[in-house]
């Protein structure tokens, strides 16, 4: 599994700092993951989204900042979108293919914008996909709650479709694979 990454969507402050549904769970889960990545060498990528001027996620605004919890290391990635893909003009691709990147481990937010769309390019792309448990989150909206929607794109869209959806001690099994 030397050629599986972390990455990071979309976690950032503005986003936080709204309270998406389980948001400390999330937050200390993708920690731990990144923790556990860097100590056994996997690469750490970051997505960052820019919405425009005048925007909550606007270019170099504190919003747009990667919430710093779980900021990166200097020598850490991070790929600009302006897409829900993160993939799509970005060059991630090419980078992770120059990498030789055949599984992903797909973390952040929102789990039916963002995450859902670089989950369904990235499986089109040909990548494994795995998604933690308890790693993705949004928000409530007028149809659905922030939980239902996390478990029916986990459980019901995602899961043995696009990707494996496995527990925290499941990845992280992963990614201390040499």
């Amino acid at each position: 599994m030397n050629n599986t990454i972390l990455l990071v969507v979309d976690v950032q402050t503005a986003l936080i700092e709204e309270h998406p549904y389980n948001e400390q769970n999330v937050i200390d889960n993708i920690k731990r993951l990144i923790t556990v990545a860097r100590y056994n060498e996997k690469e750490v990528i970051y997505v960052r989204h820019d919405d425009g001027k005048g925007e909550e996620l606007e270019y170099g605004t504190d919003g747009w900042q990667i919430y710093y919890e779980i900021k990166p290391n200097n020598n850490e990635k991070v790929f600009e979108k302006q897409y829900n893909s993160a993939f799509l003009k970005t060059g991630l691709k090419e980078y992770l293919d120059s990498k030789k990147i055949d599984t992903i481990i797909l973390t952040g937010l929102q789990t039916e914008y963002c995450i859902d769309t670089t989950c369904k390019a990235a499986f089109e792309h040909g990548y494994k996909l795995i998604i933690p448990e308890e790693t993705n989150t949004t928000f409530d909206n007028e149809y659905l709650d922030g939980q239902k929607l996390y478990n029916f794109y986990n459980y019901k869209i995602w899961n043995n479709r696009f990707a494996k959806v496995l527990s925290l001690d499941e990845t992280i099994k992963v990614l201390m694979c040499k």
